[in-house]
């Protein structure tokens, strides 16, 4: 499966599964049941697409004007630190308020919502692959026959 197809069904099964799993996070984290915490799922599963097509558009118009091109690791630290910062700004008050409890409890809320993903982004991709196979991009060349 290659193209939009892929792209569709990938980000379809990434937001299903993160949002089971982070509503059932949350509502034992919180104290709150799993109905109200799949609320603030899904609201933050929408915060996050939406803030990452966002903060990608603004990133790469800044990134055009940078004299030095490519993304070293400087770069795509800071890509990534910058989108988790705007992540925190969104969906720390949003926590505090849907789930009631204090900004510090929310602040904690997202941060275990943070290592939750960087550990789920690796597994999800590396399951996804293996079930779909690689993208036309990561596929191995055939070796050419001289």
């Amino acid at each position: 499966m290659q193209g939009l197809q892929r792209k569709i069904v990938y980000v379809s099964l990434y937001e299903l599964f993160a949002i089971a799993i982070s509503s059932a996070g949350l509502a034992l984290l919180s104290d709150s049941g799993l109905g109200h915490a799949s609320v603030a799922a899904v609201a933050a599963s929408a915060i996050a697409v939406v803030w990452n097509l966002v903060y990608n558009t603004l990133f790469e118009r800044w990134e055009a004007r940078q004299a030095v091109k490519g993304r070293g690791v400087a770069r795509r630290i800071a890509h990534a630190l910058g989108f988790e910062a705007g992540l925190v700004v969104m969906l720390v008050p949003l926590f505090a308020w849907w789930l009631g409890v204090s900004l510090w409890q929310a602040f904690v809320l997202d941060l275990g919502l943070i290592v939750f993903f960087l550990v789920y982004t690796y597994v999800f991709n590396l399951g996804f692959d293996r079930v779909f196979g690689l993208p036309a991009s990561a596929a191995p060349q055939p070796a050419l026959n001289t």
